[in-house]
């Protein structure tokens, strides 16, 4: 009875070596789309008002855990019974991103000029319409994270096709608990950096003369770069979501990947993205003024 024991807990032991192992080579496979993912959720989670930027980012975040929860069975089921339907939802999945980059570019060349008007009228808007936006926004951002999801768990699980069952649901769920964790734990760093740098101002004052500057001037610098690390995560943000969008039909359509695989994969990922987020941009406008 106790060799039988010992057994079943060296088959466990061995299983979770394997799984530490295979997660290792499945994060080193996926940490390209975890960081897209990081700046994409990053400029999502940006934009509100101090007091409701932790709130809306755990909405964010309980939708990511959500989309997870989906995912991960479905994907195990399709890679088991109906394999031929992986490509066609990445695709799909590449579209939306691709359209939803081009739509942020699209509505910031259109509506350049009013950025600044919209900032100063934020203050006048109702707690209505800002909780309706809040929604908006955090609706956009659960989707934009499905799409994501539905990428990084697939590049997992085809890092463990070949392993044993239990070894796969381990590894994928695994790196579905850290692109959600990792990814908006340090999205939560990011959006409270003037927290951070306020409290550090607070602290030195009570510090030696030595210390007080440098401390005060990191918190001072860290003040002073959250607009400027929001702005550039609106850009990387964009960025970010073409490249993998593009991607996204360059990794599964052959003879875009033969096409392609001279050159950089960060060139055709990103004009594949604008070329497929264009079209579909000028396509959705163009039936809304026909129903117009």
């Amino acid at each position: 009875m106790t060799g039988g024991l010992f057994a079943i807990l060296d088959d466990i032991a061995a299983l979770l070596d394997d799984a530490a192992v295979m997660s290792k080579v499945a994060a080193k496979k996926t940490a390209g789309i975890l960081g897209d993912d990081l700046a994409v959720n990053a400029e999502k989670a940006t934009g509100f008002r101090a007091s409701r930027e932790l709130p809306v980012l755990w909405a964010i975040t309980r939708g990511s855990f959500l989309n997870k929860v989906i995912i991960v069975p479905i994907a195990m089921l399709l890679s088991a019974y109906a394999s031929w339907l992986v490509v066609p939802i990445l695709l799909l999945g590449g579209a939306y991103l691709s359209y939803e980059g081009m739509e942020n570019i699209f509505h910031y060349v259109a509506h350049r000029g009013h950025h600044e008007k919209r900032s100063e009228e934020a203050e006048e808007i109702g707690a209505e319409e800002l909780l309706q936006r809040e929604k908006a926004k955090i609706k956009s951002a659960v989707r934009t994270d499905f799409i994501l999801s539905i990428e990084i768990i697939m590049i997992a699980l085809g890092t463990v096709m070949d392993q044993p069952l239990a070894l796969q649901v381990i590894v994928v769920s695994l790196i579905a608990l850290l692109a959600t964790v990792g990814v908006y734990g340090l999205v939560a760093l990011i959006v409270r950096m003037d927290d951070a740098g306020f409290f550090l101002i607070r602290k030195a004052a009570s510090m030696t003369s030595a210390v007080r500057t440098l401390v005060a001037s990191a918190g001072a610098l860290l003040v002073r770069s959250l607009p400027l690390v929001i702005r550039a995560l609106a850009v990387i943000g964009t960025v970010a979501m073409l490249l993998v969008g593009g991607g996204m039909f360059t990794h599964n359509l052959h003879y875009l990947h033969h096409l392609t695989e001279m050159v950089p994969a960060v060139f055709p990922n990103l004009l594949i993205g604008c070329v497929v987020g264009t079209a579909l941009v000028l396509a959705q406008k163009l039936v809304a003024r026909i129903r117009s």
